[in-house]
C-alpha cells in the first residue's frame, strides 16, 4: 500500500523497511532522542525478525519528504493482523465487529512494538503541526482507500493527543505507575519521604535479599557483553513461559540492541553464590529510565521488586534522571513509590456504527480510569505534608 500527496511541496509515502531510510535522517526527526523511536531500536526489531515475516507486524512506515527528498517527518507504523504485543487492548472491539459480520484485521497501528511506553509517534522536524497533520491525513486516506476497519496510535504524547482529538480521533485513557525523582541525594533520602510503614516495608524487602547473600550488578555500554545477552534472553524466556507462553522478541533482537545502542541500556543482574539468578533490562532516555523486561531462575520473595524497581530508582538517583517508568500495569508499584499517571491512545474506526459503539465504551472506561487513579492517589505511600 502507498499514499502520495504533495501539498506545499511535501510528499507523503510509505516504506516497508527502515533499511531504505538512512539512520541519520530518521534519528534527526527524533529530537527528544527517545530510545524506542530511535532508528537503532526499530531496525533491531526488523533485522532480528521480531517484526515482519509471520509475526503479524508488517512494517509500513509513513515518511514525509520535502521537494529535495529530505526526510522531514516519519511515523513508526505497521499493518497488524492481530492485537498482541500492543498493551492497549482492543480484542473486545475486534470480536464484536466480527460477530456483526465485519473484518477487523488487518488494521493500521502507529506504535513501538511490544513497548508500552509513552513517547513521540509523529516525528516531525521542528515539531511542525503542518507536517504532523499531513501524516495523519495519510493514515486516514490509507484507512479509507484500503477499506480497513481501523487505525490506532498507541502511547502518544499530550501534544499528539490534541492533534488527533482535533481531527476526530477517539481518545482512550490508560493508567501506569511512574516514579518521580524529587532531587533525592540517595535511596535513603527517597525513603525518608515515604510513610513510616512503607519505608520499613521496603527496607525489610531489601534486607531479606541481602540475608540470602543476593547481590546486584548494574551494567551499561561496553560493560555489556554478548554473554550477558545470552543469559538475559534465558531470563526473558522464563518470564514469558510462566505468564504468556509466547516470546515476542527473538534472541537476536537483544544482541542487535547490544551492538547498536548499548550506551542507552542498563542491564541489572542479581547473583547468589556467584550464580546469575535474575536480570532486568532498562533503557536510558534523556531524563527517564525505562524498565522493560525481566526474568529469574528461582522463586525468591521480593526478588522482582529489587531487580526491577529499587535498582532502577538507585540508578535514576545516581545519574540525575527525573523519572522511572516501569512498564504497564502493576498496582503493587504504588507501595514502592510509583504513582499513577495517565497514558493515551487514539483510534479511528471506519464504520460509523462501530465508531459510535466504541465512543460510548470509552466514555465509561475513561471515567473508570479517572476514578481508579483518584482512589489510588488517595492511598499514596508518601508522607502527608502539614
Amino acid at each position: 500500500m502507498s499514499e502520495n500527496s504533495q501539498p506545499e511541496q511535501i510528499v507523503i509515502e510509505t516504506c516497508q523497511t527502515l533499511a531504505d531510510v538512512p539512520a541519520t535522517a530518521w534519528n534527526a526527526l527524533n529530537s527528544q532522542k527517545h530510545p524506542f523511536t530511535s532508528y537503532e531500536f526499530l531496525y533491531a526489531l526488523e533485522k532480528s525478525g521480531s517484526v515482519g515475516g509471520d509475526s503479524g507486524w508488517d512494517p509500513l512506515y509513513i515518511l514525509a519528504k520535502d521537494r529535495d527528498g529530505t526526510l522531514v517527518g516519519g511515523l513508526p507504523h505497521y499493518l497488524k493482523y492481530h492485537s498482541y504485543g500492543e498493551y492497549v487492548f482492543d480484542h473486545g472491539w475486534a470480536n464484536a465487529f466480527e460477530r456483526a459480520g465485519g473484518t477487523y484485521y488487518p488494521k493500521l497501528l502507529g506504535a513501538v512494538p511490544f513497548t508500552p511506553v509513552p513517547g513521540p509517534r509523529l516525528l516531525v522536524k521542528g515539531e511542525d503541526d503542518r507536517l504532523a497533520t499531513q501524516i495523519l491525513g495519510a493514515i486516514e486516506t490509507l484507512l479509507m482507500q484500503n477499506n480497513l476497519s481501523s487505525a490506532h496510535l498507541n502511547f502518544i504524547t499530550p501534544q499528539d493527543r490534541h492533534r488527533l482529538e482535533e481531527r476526530g480521533w477517539l481518545i482512550r485513557k490508560g493508567l501506569q505507575f511512574h516514579w518521580h525523582n524529587q532531587n533525592y541525594q540517595n535511596f535513603d533520602s527517597f525513603l525518608d519521604q515515604l510513610s513510616s510503614r512503607k519505608r520499613k516495608n521496603i527496607r525489610k524487602e531489601r534486607q531479606s535479599l541481602s540475608d540470602r547473600g543476593i547481590e546486584f550488578q548494574q551494567l551499561t555500554a561496553e560493560a555489556i557483553t554478548p554473554a550477558h545477552w545470552d543469559s538475559f534472553y534465558q531470563f526473558y524466556l522464563s518470564t514469558i513461559e510462566r505468564k504468556w507462553g509466547g516470546a515476542y522478541l527473538t534472541e537476536d533482537f537483544f544482541h542487535q540492541i547490544g551492538k547498536m545502542m548499548a550506551d542507552r541500556i542498563l542491564l541489572v543482574f542479581g547473583y547468589q553464590e556467584g550464580r546469575q539468578i535474575a536480570a532486568a533490562l532498562n533503557f536510558i532516555g534523556n531524563d527517564t529510565l525505562y524498565g522493560r523486561n525481566w526474568g529469574c531462575s528461582v522463586d525468591i520473595p521480593n526478588l522482582h521488586f529489587e531487580t526491577c524497581y529499587y535498582q532502577a530508582i538507585e540508578f535514576a538517583i545516581s545519574h540525575g534522571l527525573d523519572k522511572v517508568e516501569a512498564g504497564a500495569q502493576g498496582f503493587h508499584k504504588v507501595q514502592r513509590g510509583y504513582i499513577p499517571c495517565y497514558t493515551y491512545s487514539a483510534h479511528m474506526l471506519s464504520h460509523q456504527g462501530m465508531s459510535e459503539a466504541v465512543q460510548r465504551f470509552l466514555r465509561q472506561e475513561n471515567a473508570q480510569i479517572i476514578h481508579e487513579a483518584e482512589a489510588i492517589g488517595a492511598a499514596s505511600p508518601y508522607r502527608q505534608s502539614g
